[in-house]
């Protein structure tokens, strides 16, 4: 025992006390060791605080701080400012005075449990925190008359270890004067009175587990603490059983037995915990070492045991005792129990997972796993799913807690009938691996085999899935394999500070490149590939998942690179790396997609296609910059796989996934709304105009050669702000990533909507020509004109040709468009026929006006609302303008379905504003109107005729 300041402190401790027991209403000194724990403050120089709380009688969980000393994590607090010892650097105390109670400020109704803390530095870039990680606790007395233990103390709820033989030093303390009575195994070896503190020297000879009883008797008062001392024995080594999996839980004996194997490199000794010894390790349950060398593994890297005497169908909680002080979850687990988040998951009137186990309170801490031999099953129903076509592929991405209310699978299943009315052929999941916390996008991951229990059971997931492919709708996962987080237990185990230890098998200390989110997967390693490819293999075989999306694929190196520019230069060990993961995949599943969000250099990209790989198409910018009607950057030509001529990648395969939207982007929706372009009387800020020039996207979007991707509810045309906060604000200034990753509301309602369901249904339209047309799967000729504020694209083949034009400027717009044949035409959306009797004809489109022209009639799917209340004015209003070429006048004729104010304005071919009639309120029925031309030069002029939120335009001649 060494002493500071006067203060007698217990060696190999974070955190020690001062008195070691007292309660809330007395003073107390705290005293931390900043080389114990994860030592991330170990010989630092700057000021030191703590930052803490108390565990109440009214928090949930260990997590649930309550009176929360400082008001701001990152910023210094001089109420919380630790004094350094003036000769061990290393050692601060802050005084709790004049009580606990009173420090924090704890109201007379709550109970004070525990004191939670860690220790930083002022900024909070630096915390000391337990051995693993944790959060460190310290008990409050919860009766004047207590005892316990001080030296040796218990870390982490584990039993002291011993060697056999060993002279243990051991010291109590009592509350008040007592007679202090120390048993071993129920032999009395010490005992002192009228004494608050009593010390022995203990032999420890008795194999196995060793109870140390430190009783307390004061008159009629009894207090007692119990110390677990377990007596090392040396571990076996012995192979891996033949048929048992390398990493994980391999049942045997029809389910009465488990082999758990773990893969930890360099460590001195693993047990197993659980409901099956009842939390306590021993002999029986010390993992055996295999000690098999291979070219790229470690000598003694994989740990294993065999559980028995297990009951099928019961589900086990167990981790990992590592070291004799850490204890962990089982990287393999297919499902953890969570002490802080799980009480969340069955709320709101509904049940999520029924029957979930109950977490093992009193037993441990942190993340357990579970194991349940003969878990019920799922049988599959679709057995012969054929996936669509890269060509045909229409991904729908979604984030199930924000698609549904109740975010849930089973929920989510039954949305399926709007999806496949949609057409959509592919559905890809955010993450749902087990990730931290509960109200995640799910790229924090910590549990790669394990789905997270939030949205659901395993089975529910399943049969998700396989409605799914009872559609005709294929599966993709998101899986995150860049980086891991705290929670992982293979970060756990190998972690020095703030960040993984130099020794960590699987993560690098240092993220190599500057987009890390969390912990850098090493993915030179031959652990992680091994770990990766498990990972590729479990959902693929277990779950029938039809192909993955890799989450920052570009972050696949060892190549250290400061800045984006030179993280996205070509990285031939990045293409080797994923070379190898392609070639995995495709052995376990042939046809499974495989989609890197890689959006790096086209040199690497053209290479990584070539493979076979897939890769994201961002397209957000351009194609938003159309819909606002901003013409200089609004070339989405990139968007194409093919040809460079054509503006596209140059490509050979059909592997971009382009977007309009993902779940990273800014809705399109919300800029036209916001930052929406304007001329006249024409505004991209007016709803039903935003929403068109959405439809007109979608022309230009689907009918491109190569798979497609929406993002959810962007075919109803979402407006809320990826940046806006649950209260529906946007913080300023914009952008700010302040709320990017809260709940955004699920707005079902707009399907409703005439305009909204007019944009679903364009989609819809797209979709299934996209489909079920083979043209676009590999058409003769494909050409794109993007450059202009008039946009056209012409798809040839033998079996369909089309051709889409579109204006997206604010004012009107005249081009000559090229169809590739003459004869009749069909506006595919409207059915209208149109007679191209040149190659080349001059078209004039007002704002927003467009079209796509088939060469042969082809019927929109059954069912849809194409004609919206928008369109139907307009096709009642029937605006002609006679005579046309005219010189001093001309009468406009009209029908209005409806009284309603009606507004006519003039503009030119460069979009201004000539001539403006009054705005005067009509009776409905048919019109005729004078429109003045005298002071018109001549030339071509647009007439547009506005009704509340509909709007006609007539090209009309001017000649004198």
């Amino acid at each position: 025992m060494a002493l500071l300041a006067g203060i007698p402190v217990l060696q190999a401790q974070v955190v020690t006390t001062q008195p070691a027991l007292f309660r809330d209403t007395d003073p107390v000194t705290i005293v931390f060791d900043a080389t114990q724990g994860n030592a991330a403050l170990a010989n630092f120089t700057g000021d030191v605080y703590i930052w803490t709380g108390v565990i109440t009688d009214k928090s949930n969980s260990n997590s649930d701080w309550k009176y929360v000393k400082s008001p701001t994590f990152n910023q210094a607090d001089p109420a919380a400012k630790m004094t350094r010892d003036a000769t061990n650097p290393n050692r601060y105390t802050i005084a709790l005075t004049p009580s606990v109670r009173a420090w924090y400020g704890v109201a007379a109704t709550d109970q004070v449990k525990k004191l939670a803390m860690i220790f930083k530095n002022a900024a909070g870039t630096t915390v000391g925190r337990a051995t693993g990680g944790g959060d460190i606790f310290v008990d409050v007395s919860q009766s004047a008359f207590a005892v316990a233990f001080t030296s040796p103390a218990s870390q982490n709820g584990n039993p002291i270890f011993v060697n056999s033989g060993t002279s243990l030093s051991v010291r109590g303390e009592a509350s008040t004067e007592s007679t202090l009575t120390l048993t071993l195994n129920g032999t009395q070896v010490a005992q002192q009175t009228n004494t608050k503190v009593l010390t022995a020297t203990v032999p420890v000879t008795q194999a196995g587990q060793n109870d140390l009883v430190l009783t307390a008797t004061s008159g009629t008062n009894t207090a007692s603490a119990t110390l677990s001392v377990l007596v090392r024995a040396p571990f076996t080594t012995a192979a891996l059983p033949a048929g048992a999996k390398k990493d994980g839980v391999t049942y045997i004996n029809n389910g009465t037995s488990a082999i758990l194997s773990l893969t930890a490199p360099l460590k001195k000794s693993v047990y197993v915990l659980g409901d099956f010894n009842n939390w306590q390790p021993g002999a029986a349950y010390q993992l055996k070492r295999t000690d098999t060398t291979t070219a790229s593994r470690a000598a003694d890297d994989r740990w294993w045991v065999q559980i028995d005497g297990l009951t099928p169908g019961q589900e086990y909680a167990y981790q990992f005792l590592i070291n004799e002080t850490m204890r962990v979850a089982d990287p393999f687990t297919e499902k953890v129990l969570d002490p802080d988040n799980d009480q969340y998951i069955n709320t709101a009137g509904y049940t999520v997972y029924p029957n979930l186990k109950a977490y093992p309170a009193g037993k441990t801490n942190g993340i357990v796993s579970v194991l349940q031999s003969n878990a019920p099953t799922y049988t599959w129903q679709t057995t012969n799913f054929q996936r669509p076509a890269r060509t045909d592929m229409v991904v729908y991405e979604l984030l199930p807690r924000d698609f549904v209310a109740r975010h849930d699978y089973k929920t989510l299943t039954d949305t399926l009938a709007y999806l496949k009315r949609l057409g959509v052929n592919v559905i890809e999941l955010m993450p749902p691996n087990e990730f931290e916390g509960n109200e995640s996008w799910g790229y924090n991951v910590s549990f790669y085999f394990a789905p997270d229990k939030y949205y659901g059971s395993k089975n529910e997931l399943k049969r998700f899935i396989d409605e799914c492919h009872k559609r005709g709708i294929a599966v993709v996962l998101d899986v995150v394999l860049n980086q891991s987080f705290g929670q992982s237990p293979m970060v756990q185990m190998y972690f020095d500070g703030n960040k993984p230890a130099a020794s960590n098998p699987w993560f690098n200390p240092d993220a190599t490149h500057p987009f890390s989110v969390g912990y850098d997967f090493n993915h030179e390693s031959p652990y992680t590939r091994y770990f990766s490819k498990r990972v590729i293999e479990h959902w693929l075989k277990e779950y029938n998942v039809d192909g993955y999306r890799f989450d920052l694929s570009k972050g696949f190196t060892q190549k250290v690179s400061t800045n984006v520019g030179d993280w996205g230069q070509y990285d031939q060990s990045r293409v080797n790396i994923w070379k190898d993961y392609h070639d995995y995949q495709v052995s376990v599943d042939a046809t499974s997609y495989p989609i890197l969000e890689h959006l790096g250099n086209n040199d690497e990209e053209k290479v990584l296609s070539d493979m076979g790989l897939m890769l994201w198409g961002i397209m957000t910018y351009n194609y938003n910059e159309a819909t606002m009607g901003y013409l200089p950057n609004s070339n989405f030509s990139y968007g194409y796989y093919g040809s460079t001529a054509q503006g596209g990648r140059g490509w050979s395969q059909p592997n971009l996934v382009t977007y309009m939207e993902s779940h990273d982007e800014e809705r399109l929706m919300y800029k036209n709304l916001t930052f929406g372009n304007s001329s006249g009387s024409y505004s991209v800020k007016n709803l039903p105009t935003a929403l068109a020039r959405q439809e007109m996207a979608a022309a230009f979007f689907f009918p491109v050669p190569g798979p497609k991707m929406i993002w959810q509810f962007g075919e109803l045309g979402y407006d809320k702000s990826i940046f806006s906060c649950p209260d529906g604000t946007v913080p300023q200034p914009y952008p700010t990533d302040n709320c990017k990753l809260s709940n955004k509301p699920a707005l079902w309602n707009y399907y409703q909507d005439p305009n909204r369901r007019r944009l679903y249904d364009v989609y819809r339209s797209l979709i299934a020509l996209k489909v079920q047309e083979p043209a676009f799967e590999n058409p003769a000729s494909f050409t794109q004109n993007l450059s202009g504020a008039v946009k056209t694209l012409q798809l040839t083949d033998p079996r369909l040709s089309v051709t889409v034009v579109g204006n997206f400027d604010v004012t009107p717009a005249t081009a000559t468009v090229t169809f590739p044949q003459t004869g009749t035409w069909y506006n595919y959306l409207t059915s209208e026929p149109l007679a191209v009797t040149s190659a080349t004809m001059s078209m004039t489109l007002a704002p927003g006006q467009y079209a796509v022209y088939t060469s042969r009639k082809i019927a929109v799917p059954a069912g849809t609302v194409l004609a919206t209340k928008r369109q139907r004015d307009a096709a009642v209003l029937q605006l002609t303008a006679q005579p046309n070429p005219a010189s001093a006048s001309a009468q406009l004729r009209y029908s209005l379905p409806q009284a309603t104010t009606v507004q006519v304005t003039v503009t030119n071919l460069l979009g201004a504003t000539v001539h403006t009639l009054p705005a005067t309120r009509q009776a409905a029925g048919a019109h005729e109107l004078e429109l003045p031309l005298r002071n018109l030069a001549n030339g071509i002029y647009l007439v547009q005729l506005t009704t509340g939120q509909q709007q006609q335009a007539v090209r009309l001649v001017v000649q004198k």
